[in-house]
């Protein structure tokens, strides 16, 4: 049970009252994570227009943005995140195996050289906030420094997404398995 009430729309301000208005005319659910949100309607509403950017807006391959998502949600132990990402990792065509080679990617020889690249670069930064030279500099040799910042702001977001969750104790919406 979380930490702190979930907010309806019923008991939301206006301005998340909006946002749960366009999140379900546009055939979404109002995940627990805004309802959490809601507490601070002026940060939640534009803390969330920033995941929204990240998963819509950014020019990151969708494919290498979960892997780095589910990597973070993995290491920080953010049981909801990696399941709510498992779900739009499938969605957009990764595989099981993949999926679950973000566990232990090292070790994996089902992921090429680019995912390695980015999730050596979501380990270095999600565990020392400053990547080395190394790690940063392959990333902007296979990617360019726009990718590179779209990485580290995807990878900040998530990390922060993941303190969120744990810290507040958001259990996954009824009805939604959680994934392993």
């Amino acid at each position: 049970m979380a930490r702190i009430p979930l907010l309806e729309k019923d008991q939301a301000d206006p301005i998340m009252q909006d946002l749960y208005t366009k999140t379900e005319a546009g055939g979404f659910p109002v995940l627990n994570l805004f309802k959490a949100l809601a507490h601070t309607p002026k940060m939640g509403r534009d803390f969330l227009r920033l995941g929204t950017a990240i998963l819509s807006k950014g020019d990151l391959s969708p494919t290498l943005r979960e892997l780095a998502i589910l990597r973070i949600g993995h290491v920080n132990k953010a049981h909801y995140e990696w399941t709510q990402h498992v779900r739009i990792g499938k969605h957009l065509g990764l595989s099981e195996e993949k999926i679950q080679a973000v566990k232990d990617w090292k070790n994996s020889s089902i992921l090429n050289d680019e995912e390695k690249a980015v999730l050596a670069y979501t380990d270095d930064v999600n565990a020392n906030i400053r990547a080395s030279d190394q790690i940063f500099q392959k990333i902007v040799d296979l990617f360019g420094h726009r990718i590179a910042v779209e990485l580290t702001v995807t990878i900040g977001y998530y990390g922060a997404v993941s303190r969120i969750l744990e810290s507040l104790d958001i259990q996954l919406e009824p009805g939604v398995k959680r994934e392993d």
